[in-house]
């Protein structure tokens, strides 16, 4: 069958994502939410799709099936339901847990069925799952974004699916004899170069389109278990239950150790706030303490560096370092997980990343000269979301102005034969997010 979105050899997870996201939008082939950019697309016929899956032989002959709980998914979870199986759903974003057991209504009629097989009924008819249950799971369900012939797998980015089977392999809920099924569209199916599927992301046995089924054979072998070295002190933080996770892989006498990550360096323990030193010659009680005024690096600054009419303003970062990159043109709308993601899939993940997203730009640390320089080139080209972003060296490590930056008329005029154009200012806007793998 011809494919209808064409991948080049040297493309990119988030190349892949996008051109897949632009066709679907372009050919009107989603559903509500709109539009389906950053999202499992929720296609037009999934249901049609989900009824291909009472078909396999796989899903006849299991007894508990684990359904992701996206909506183009939702007629997959009321098949189950229907055929009398044990239904897991995974905790949204796994806030509060790893999957949840849906218990329907005693003598529930198809309705009912249906009702529980949404969301709401999700929420409303379940009990969640412990990381201590003896569960045996035979059939997964995942959505994606795309998925190649060979059964290569590509998620909107946030890699939750590749963690919850990791999660649940590390439980022993999953083995080799564990069947995973993605229900697409026919376009989402795409040639995906092998190169792009790491030892954390999760591969599939079947795909499942409104028109065909299609077994992969694929000889990857699946996630084992958490590769807590990919991990760091930020995604436990955002999912408690892999601190709990740890925590028992830890007793049991695995290396837990997680990646150094630029999380570290961005908490302010780590650079801390100069004290102001006291002055003994004034009374403590009687007067003011001031603080400094200056900021710690792990914020985000705006610079608004004035400068004569008619001139420019310099992209300058705020610590002026010398492996600097400073990246423009950042699409509005843009999440900074998402731009991180991108760094990640170019290899070029900074030590810390400032990010000035309403002014449509980002400043990316490196830990030295050279690694600033590979990842420079590197981001040449870089296209997100149709836009193609600008990166260069910080204006503080390179000569002349950096253009197209809007002007304003200085409030304060410097004294007449001024040597020096004004300072600038700078505005803290937020925390940074520190870059991290496994997403």
């Amino acid at each position: 069958m011809e494919q209808a979105v064409n991948i080049s050899q040297g493309a990119t997870k988030w190349d892949i994502r996008q051109k897949v996201w632009d066709y679907i939008e372009a050919k009107n082939l989603a559903n509500f939410p709109r539009p389906v950019h950053h999202r499992i697309p929720n296609f037009k016929a999934a249901a049609q799709a989900c009824d291909r899956l009472p078909v396999l032989q796989e899903f006849k002959s299991s007894r508990v099936v684990k359904v992701n709980p996206d909506r183009p998914q939702e007629q997959a979870r009321f098949h189950t339901l229907t055929a009398r199986k044990t239904l897991l759903v995974p905790t949204p974003r796994l806030r509060t847990g790893l999957f949840n057991k849906i218990v329907p209504p005693q003598n529930a009629t198809k309705e009912d069925l249906r009702v529980c097989s949404t969301s709401q009924g999700v929420k409303k008819f379940s009990v969640p799952i412990g990381l201590d249950a003896r569960v045996q799971v035979d059939l997964v369900v995942v959505g994606s974004v795309a998925v190649s012939e060979k059964g290569y797998r590509i998620g909107k980015g946030e890699g939750y699916a590749d963690m919850e089977y990791a999660m649940m392999a590390s439980m022993g809920a999953v083995n080799e004899s564990t069947v995973v099924v993605t229900i697409v569209h026919d376009c989402q199916v795409v040639d995906i170069p092998e190169g792009l599927t790491e030892s954390h992301d999760l591969t599939v046995d079947y795909i499942i389109t409104p028109t065909r089924i299609i077994k992969t054979e694929c000889q990857l072998p699946k996630p084992q278990g958490i590769i807590w070295s990919k991990l760091d002190a930020e995604m436990l933080e955002k999912i408690p239950i892999l601190k709990k996770l740890q925590d028992l892989e830890q007793k049991a006498g695995k290396d837990v150790t997680l990646k150094v990550s630029s999380a570290e360096s961005d908490k302010p323990m780590a650079e801390p706030k100069p004290e102001a030193k006291p002055n003994p010659k004034r009374d403590p009680k009687s007067r003011p303490r001031r603080e400094p005024k200056q900021e710690p690096k792990h914020k985000h600054i705006e610079n608004t560096a004035e400068r004569p009419e008619g001139g420019t303003v310099e992209q300058e970062h705020p610590h002026g370092s010398s492996s600097t990159l400073y990246l423009g043109g950042i699409p509005a709308g843009l999440r900074v997980s998402e731009l991180k993601s991108v760094l990640r899939e170019r290899n070029a993940v900074p030590l810390r990343l400032t990010w000035q997203g309403a002014q449509h730009r980002a400043f990316l640390e490196y830990s030295d000269g050279p690694g600033a320089d590979l990842a420079l080139t590197t981001l040449q080209d870089l296209s997100i979301n149709g836009h193609t972003l600008k990166a260069e060296r910080a204006k503080s490590q390179r000569g002349g102005h950096k253009p197209n930056q809007t002007l304003q008329r200085p409030q304060n005029k410097e004294a007449k034969g001024a040597a020096h154009p004004p300072t600038a200012t700078a505005t803290v806007v937020s925390i940074t997010a520190p870059c991290k793998e496994g997403s």
